[in-house]
């Protein structure tokens, strides 16, 4: 599995339209979709800081990640500048490979 991770503060006025477009069956997700091999989004909120926002998008491999960037660029790169918009930082924390568990 293949894990991006990206933290996001949010601008007070901007919460709402921020969590309509990056939750699960928000527009990430459903441009996400259009990509062979995605397999989900979580979006979580900071407990003690209303304004700080993490999402967790995995995929079945870096590969599949990579060509839908490829196919879906424009679109990507389109609904990014939407979301740059609504926050005041984003950062991304890293892209992660699952470790496959062996049973013994």
């Amino acid at each position: 599995m293949y894990i991006i991770i990206w933290e996001y503060r949010v601008k007070v006025e901007s919460i709402v339209e921020f969590e309509q477009i990056y939750q699960p069956g928000g527009k990430w997700t459903e441009l996400f979709k259009k990509g062979n091999g995605y397999l989900g989004t979580e979006l979580l909120r900071d407990s003690d800081d209303g304004q700080r926002y993490v999402t967790i998008d995995r995929w079945v491999s870096f590969e599949d990640y990579e060509l839908f960037l490829s196919q879906w660029k424009k679109e990507y790169e389109v609904l990014d500048l939407q979301g740059e918009g609504l926050t005041e930082r984003e950062a991304l924390l890293g892209k992660w490979k699952a470790i496959p568990y062996e049973t013994r």
